[in-house]
C-alpha cells in the first residue's frame, strides 16, 4: 500500500505522503522519548501536552486512510473499508480480551498505545484476504 509506483493513483500518492509525514513526526518524538528528552517533565500539564503531542500523528494516520477512501474509486473505497473494519474489530476483541485476563487471569499489564501497532499489525494480516468488496 505504501508503493509510489507510476501505477499509484493520485490519492494512493497523497495517501503515502501524508503517512511518511504523520509517521516522521510520530518516529521524532518517541526517539526524543527514548533519549531522554522528556526524562524530567515534572508538570502533569506538561505530561499531558507530550501525551497529546504523540497520539496527534496516530489521529493524523487515521485520518490519512480514512481519506484515502474517500478521495478513491468505489472498488478501493470498499476494498480498503472492509479491511479496516476487520482489522479494527479483531484487534478491539484481542485487547478487550487481554485486558479481561488482566483483571481475571493475571495477566501482565499491556499499555493502551497497543491497540494501535495490533490494528496496523492485523491490518497488514487481513488485508490480503480481502480481495473483494461482498
Amino acid at each position: 500500500m505504501l508503493a509510489l509506483g507510476r501505477s499509484a493513483t493520485p490519492a494512493h500518492r497523497r495517501y503515502v505522503i501524508r503517512t511518511m509525514a504523520f509517521m516522521a513526526g510520530y518516529v521524532a518524538v518517541n526517539m526524543a522519548a527514548i533519549f531522554g528528552a522528556f526524562d524530567d517533565i515534572a508538570s502533569p500539564v506538561a505530561a499531558w501536552a507530550l501525551a497529546l503531542t504523540v497520539s496527534a500523528p496516530v489521529a493524523g494516520q487515521i485520518w490519512a486512510t480514512l481519506s484515502l477512501m474517500n478521495e478513491s474509486d468505489e472498488f478501493v473505497r470498499s476494498l480498503t473499508a472492509k479491511q479496516f473494519i476487520l482489522s479494527a474489530g479483531i484487534a478491539m476483541a484481542l485487547f478487550s480480551a487481554w485486558g479481561f485476563g488482566e483483571s481475571y487471569a493475571d495477566a501482565p499489564h499491556a499499555p493502551g498505545w497497543l491497540i494501535y501497532p495490533l490494528f496496523w499489525g492485523i491490518y497488514g494480516l487481513v488485508s490480503p484476504f480481502v480481495k473483494t468488496s461482498r
